[in-house]
């Protein structure tokens, strides 16, 4: 005997929260321009087509790499930070080892509240590398002190 009625068999979708995330990859230098564009294009549609949101884009051009990959010393590097399903990271990942020509190299992490914070506080110029300082500009002090 049942204390409750048994639940039934009916599936409830909820509806899935999207993750924060970002990636960086690095492409072959012997791209063109043009090849880059799209290959650049191409991730970030497969990325909107998936209902993934595009947070920041940020093209960081050609860098010396630390060490050679595929007898490459340097390498295009573009960064994407994004909002998805956590379906959607394992797909995009076997698009960056498919395209094994074009990229070199990547790495996606999902993003905690505070490296969320910490990512809209840098683009704002409040955190990072190119941080408006505080004391950059002066108060200027009032000449009557007092009197």
């Amino acid at each position: 005997m049942y204390l409750c009625p048994p639940f039934s068999n009916k599936k409830i979708n909820y509806p899935r929260m999207l993750n924060n995330y970002e990636t960086t990859f690095v492409m072959t230098p012997v791209l063109s321009e043009e090849d880059v564009k799209r290959t650049i294009s191409g991730y970030i549609d497969f990325l909107k087509k998936n209902d993934a949101e595009i947070v920041n884009e940020e093209y960081w051009g050609l860098k010396q790499l630390a060490y050679p990959i595929a007898k490459k010393t340097t390498g295009i590097y573009h960064h994407l930070e994004f909002r998805a399903k956590g379906e959607v990271i394992d797909r995009l990942e076997l698009m960056f080892r498919r395209d094994e020509d074009n990229v070199l190299r990547f790495l996606t992490i999902k993003l905690d509240k505070y490296a969320v914070q910490y990512n809209e506080n840098r683009r704002k110029g409040l955190a990072g590398k190119n941080r408006k300082d505080k004391n950059s500009n002066p108060v200027k002090e009032d000449s009557n002190h007092g009197s």
